[in-house]
């Protein structure tokens, strides 16, 4: 178990880093590893570690890790690499490749090694089974090289990164706060990423998933037997040797199926479950069958009952570690902090459990939802997003206690060949997870077959305790009670919003963070050459708001310069008087004319501001915004664009074709669709940020961008009719006569 962190192109990278390392608070047996272009340290200690005489507080690039068991490597291996790792099938690879060293992060540091490109080494979704969170630095000289950061494909592992002010990454989010990142970026599993150290500049390389096709032909019973085999094998791979683990038990279907199997290969294990117990309760449903099954099964189970009034003290535990003020991750992090604080106790290191059952075999209600060749689909995309929704929390929770937490049905074999199974043999009429339920039956598991899915929130009585205490402490909304756990995350905002990318992609990131975003605000200018607000498309912003879900404060201005903050203002106040917000979010890069002049009418009005975006590189921006939203460009008025830029979606592809645009030279006399205003400058601002010939972010006036889906919203908007004005070959804009919305397909 690791925590792993590193800054590069920073003049403070080694404070930096020992900042993001103090934040982690790991075990008092750890022991810390940092280097920089001058040389390495080791010490038992961080303060220690900081008084190194070996240490050069000068280096501009540095990694680290924190860990009970470093990766020390050889002096004469140039490249460093550090990695939270555990791999399962380790002597497989070792035999297999051949390596010599022993331990998981050796091993992978080895597999990187071999490779001729390290690309290749992660890209291979089956080249091993484990989890990891990996970086690994590339020194070609002294100065310069290339930094590759990688997660396992399923996503087990987190590791996040900025790219403000040089670039940095780290395992946790709050590292990343604590080195000045509030708003880190969680590296997306399938995503290799790829900083060029000299250019300061991020790739990412798509790696390649799992399929739900084609389908499997052979006969359910022949599904059934193979399906087991590989759950089996992957249960005994996370088997730890010769040392005993524990299960968290639900006396649920995924629980019990892994305790029986545990059993049956003769392991030594104990079962934990958590419940709430009440006089005003019924019992909690998880700790009935959990007696129940264990009784039956012969297995040993240890309970862990706490009482409404406990909940509070682990609130204050689990709400910051987590980083997230949402009900659902909060109520379901507290009974697995609970289980594994137990576990603890017992001098349990690994914990297995049973995450990935609902999405590999269609668990939830809403695959019942949709059609029935389309459920697989459906199970895909759920995975998709796991790393998100709860590996992050999982690891955490399991890792603040010390645990290592596996789960057997996320083996990438298991996966790959769930997502192929025929969606009759998951779903009937009556029943969901059918085929894992004929499974228990076989076992002579009927009543575990029967028992009706039970979220273990529910299960364990967790939730209707949150309910209890945030009535007692007068609060209408649940959301409220949660959030004064985390005071930084209670503060209400609205959303400065132009239709464009920059505003939805800071609304995101906000709404990601857990900030409660109340309301969307947007300024319609008449001028079409306004200096503060975006104009192209604008109109649109009512089905937007509309399609994310959020009401909508909108004022007009003629848009005469500095005059128009007036208007600023009023929507400000009135979005203050009907949503309560104390707060506005900005979409601001690097625009200090923008900035400022919502920051000082914001603090007039009592508001805090916040700029998620503020000073990102804008070619990353770009690259994420892209990757994550359906963007169009709704007009263009730049050297290099022309007509065919309008109306279709904007890809990395085309992200790549800007960046060789952005190094051309500025034609002088050049003017772009600002009338007047010059190519690379935007509204009379100065300290605007450009890049060679073409500001990659479009804040010269370059393009303006109009977003039509994307994770904030629940419809899709689609352009009915549009018809493109041109000015000249490098000017035009895009005409939306008219637009609606239509619902998401699955």
């Amino acid at each position: 178990m690791c925590r792993i962190a590193g800054v590069f192109n920073n003049e403070k990278s080694v404070e930096l880093v020992i900042t993001a390392l103090d934040a982690l608070k790991v075990r008092e047996d750890a022991g810390f590893w940092l280097c920089t272009e001058y040389g390495e340290s080791y010490a038992p200690d961080l303060q220690e570690l900081k008084q190194s005489p070996t240490l050069r507080l000068g280096g501009k690039n540095c990694i680290a890790c924190c860990s009970c068991n470093p990766l020390l490597l050889r002096e004469r291996v140039k490249n460093r690499l550090v990695a939270d790792a555990e791999i399962y099938n380790l002597d497989e690879v070792k035999e297999k490749y051949p390596i010599a060293e022993e331990t998981s992060p050796e091993v992978l540091s080895k597999l990187v090694e071999k490779e001729v490109s390290f690309g290749k080494a992660f890209l291979s979704k089956k080249r091993f089974d484990g989890a990891y969170a990996c970086a690994y630095w590339v020194r070609d000289d002294a100065h310069g090289g290339e930094v590759y950061i990688a997660r396992d494909i399923i996503g087990l592992k987190p590791v996040c990164f900025a790219h403000t002010d040089g670039f940095a990454f780290a395992s946790e989010r709050r590292a990343l706060d604590a080195m000045g990142h509030p708003y880190a970026i969680e590296l997306d599993p399938r995503i290799l990423l790829r900083y060029n150290i000299a250019e300061d500049r991020v790739s990412f390389v798509k790696r390649e998933f799992f399929y739900e096709v084609p389908e499997l032909t052979k006969e359910k019973e022949k599904i059934k037997a193979e399906l087991l085999n590989l759950l089996r094998a992957s249960i005994s791979r996370r088997i730890p040797l010769e040392e005993k683990f524990g299960v968290l038990f639900s006396g649920g279907l995924d629980s019990t199926l892994i305790a029986y199997l545990c059993k049956d290969l003769g392991a030594d294990f104990v079962c934990y479950t958590v419940a709430v117990e009440d006089p005003e309760m019924k019992e909690a449903e998880d700790l009935e069958y959990a007696k129940c099954i264990a009784s039956e099964l012969g297995l040993r189970l240890k309970v862990k009952k706490i009482r409404v009034e406990d909940i509070e003290r682990y609130l204050k535990e689990v709400v910051p570690l987590i980083d997230d003020t949402n009900a659902i991750k909060i109520s379901v992090a507290v009974p697995l902090y609970l289980a594994c604080e137990l576990a603890k106790e017992d001098g349990i290191k690994t914990v297995l459990y049973g995450l990935g059952t609902e999405e590999l075999f269609a668990g939830y209600e809403r695959h019942k939802r949709v059609r029935m060749e389309n459920v697989n689909r459906e199970c895909l995309a759920g995975l998709l997003g796991m790393h998100e929704q709860d590996l992050y929390r999982d690891d955490m929770v399991a890792k603040s206690q010390g645990i290592s937490l596996r789960a057997p049905f996320l083996a990438p074999e298991v996966v790959a060949y769930a997502l192929k199974i025929p969606a009759a043999y998951k779903l009937s009429d009556d029943e969901n997870k059918v085929i894992l339920r004929e499974i228990a039956r076989n076992f002579g598991l009927e009543k575990v077959a029967r028992r009706k899915k039970r979220a273990v929130q529910y299960g364990s009585n967790v939730v209707k305790a949150i309910e209890r205490l945030a009535k007692r402490k007068g609060y209408r909304y649940t959301r409220d009670y949660l959030r004064t756990f985390y005071p930084s995350r209670a503060i209400k905002l609205g959303c400065l919003f132009s239709s464009g990318k920059d505003s939805a992609y800071a609304l995101w990131l906000m709404q990601k963070a857990g900030y409660p975003v109340e309301c969307l605000i947007s300024i319609k200018s008449r001028n079409p050459e306004s200096y503060m607000f975006h104009t192209p498309a604008v109109e649109l912003v009512e089905l937007q708001a509309e399609a994310i879900g959020l009401p909508l404060v909108t004022k007009e201005t003629e848009g005469e310069k500095e005059k128009e903050l007036e208007d600023l203002r009023a929507a400000l106040k009135e979005a203050k008087m009907r949503y309560g917000i104390e707060g506005v979010i900005t979409g601001a890069l690097w625009s200090a004319y923008q900035k400022e002049r919502i920051e000082r009418i914001a603090m007039e009005e009592g508001l805090t501001v916040f700029s998620p975006l503020w000073h990102i590189n804008q070619e990353t921006e770009l690259r994420l915004i892209v990757s994550n939203f359906e963007v169009i460009f709704t007009g263009i008025g730049a050297y290099g664009l022309d007509r065919s830029w309008l109306g279709r979606k904007i890809t990395l592809e085309d992200v790549d074709r800007l960046v060789e645009l952005s190094k051309s030279k500025p034609l002088q006399g050049f003017r772009g669709q600002r009338g007047g205003a010059p190519l690379i400058v935007k509204r009379a601002d100065r300290s605007l940020r450009t890049f060679g010939g073409l500001n990659i972010a479009g804040e010269g006036g370059e393009f303006e961008s109009l977003v039509v889906d994307g994770p904030p919203f629940k419809k899709r908007l689609v352009i009915v009719e549009s018809e493109i004005l041109e000015e000249d070959e490098n000017t035009a804009r895009l005409v939306v006569k008219e637009a609606k919305l239509v619902e998401e397909q699955v």
